[in-house]
């Protein structure tokens, strides 16, 4: 199913065939701030090897991040964060970033990497943001296999190509071809994993 969803005043009507599609184990594709995801509902298991299938990575090794909708759903999912720590996401976020922290115990295992971390994001984008606050939790954030981005910034595109393996296409205009920028913050000494949208300057 193809849907289009305004990027400014999202439809209520919309947001909850979203929700629905999520709580049935769907999988969706969705706008961010930078390119289109993959999502689902991070309490879904099947949903998740199901992406991890499409991605053709093992879930236990795939370092799955999914998307918050402020700071204080993303403190829920990270352990303590500490006061410089949140002071940067705080000014950066909502933004282009992925932010690897250790995870919480609300983290479901499937999420989880070996060393126990999460990889965070809160774009800054409104239909993302509100399929979250619509749901009530975070969404899978996972990206399309393959190298070439440009197949995955039209949402005519992406249902011609995976409209047999997603339940849900949502059109909310071009995306970008630039991906988030992952940052380490697992020490005190944060690292740029991959450089991407953000501008890192904390360094």
């Amino acid at each position: 199913m193809l849907i289009s969803i305004h990027p400014d005043n999202p439809q209520a009507r919309q947001l909850s065939m979203v929700k629905e599609c999520l709580e049935s184990g769907g999988i969706i594709a969705y706008p961010t701030d930078t390119i289109y995801g993959l999502g689902c509902d991070i309490f879904h298991p099947e949903a998740i090897e199901k992406i991890c299938a499409i991605k053709k990575v093992n879930p236990a090794k795939a370092n799955l991040s999914f998307i918050c909708s402020d700071l204080s759903d993303l403190s829920l999912y990270a352990k303590a964060i500490d006061n410089s720590l949140f002071r940067i996401l705080k000014k950066v976020l909502p933004g282009p970033y992925t932010f690897i922290l250790p995870a919480s115990k609300q983290v479901p295992k499937i999420l989880q990497s070996k060393k126990k971390t999460i990889g965070l994001r809160i774009p800054d984008n409104n239909i993302a943001l509100s399929i979250i606050k619509t749901l009530g939790h975070p969404i899978l954030s996972a990206s399309f296999p393959g190298d070439n981005v440009e197949d995955y910034t039209d949402p005519e595109i992406i249902y011609e190509h995976w409209g047999n393996q997603i339940d849900m296409v949502i059109d909310g205009g071009i995306g970008g071809i630039t991906p988030s920028t992952v940052v380490d913050c697992t020490t005190n000494e944060y690292t740029v994993v991959r450089q991407g949208a953000g501008v890192w300057d904390y360094l």
